[in-house]
């Protein structure tokens, strides 16, 4: 079994070793009789950082050069939660076994794999939570009257777009946006507001457009 070891410290933490990782899964895979295939280990911290020894042991192990990944905890291996599943997901269908030396979780055996479906069905019914949760504020911030989403733009601003796209009909979107200081986003929903006839040339809004489309 050529199992290649992988860690993770926070950048916020110079003090942190990533020996106190490495050390305790070298002894594990040693006492399995695992043969060491490399170590891999990233500084970084958040789920944004670049994990340039994580690409590297994924990218191993869809060459089939390694046939299990020791990790020392679960959070020190995935990005983040949505981003653990599908990794150990991918390792599954490839055939190449994970690790968690501390939750005391390995995806080979019957137990490991019930664990990691039960760590996605949580994943899942926490997803679901939280979309009930945004769809009931959204409908009693709507019922209280309270407009969702962005602050529009106030018509005196709509309307500066607006004059823009008139005059100068062949400016492109991002050169009004500069001249008029709005966002091009923004500049390319007014000027297709107003093409449609949702806005008028004073910049005021209308529920349904003035002109069939």
């Amino acid at each position: 079994m050529r199992a290649a070891l992988y860690g993770r410290v926070s950048t916020t933490d110079k003090g942190q070793d990533p020996e106190l990782q490495l050390r305790p899964i070298r002894e594990y895979c040693a006492a399995r009789g695992f043969e060491l295939a490399g170590e891999y280990v990233d500084h970084s911290s958040g789920n944004k950082d670049r994990r340039p020894e994580l690409d590297q042991l994924l990218d191993a192990a869809r060459k089939r050069q390694i046939d299990c990944i020791v990790a020392w905890k679960l959070d020190r291996f995935g990005r983040s939660l949505k981003h653990l599943i599908t990794t150990l997901d991918e390792l599954n269908g490839l055939g190449v076994g994970f690790i968690s030396y501390s939750e005391n979780i390995d995806l080979s055996t019957a137990s490991g794999r019930l664990m990691f479906h039960i760590i996605a069905s949580m994943a899942e019914f926490e997803r679901e939570l939280i979309k009930e949760r945004v769809k009931a504020g959204i409908a009693n911030a709507r019922a209280k009257g309270k407009r969702h989403g962005r602050k529009p733009l106030p018509p005196v601003t709509v309307k500066k777009v607006i004059d823009a796209c008139v005059q100068a009909p062949d400016s492109s979107v991002r050169d009004i946006a500069a001249l008029v200081d709005v966002s091009p986003a923004s500049v390319d929903r007014i000027k297709k507001g107003f093409q449609s006839g949702i806005y008028d040339l004073d910049g005021f809004r209308y529920e349904k457009p003035l002109v069939s489309v």
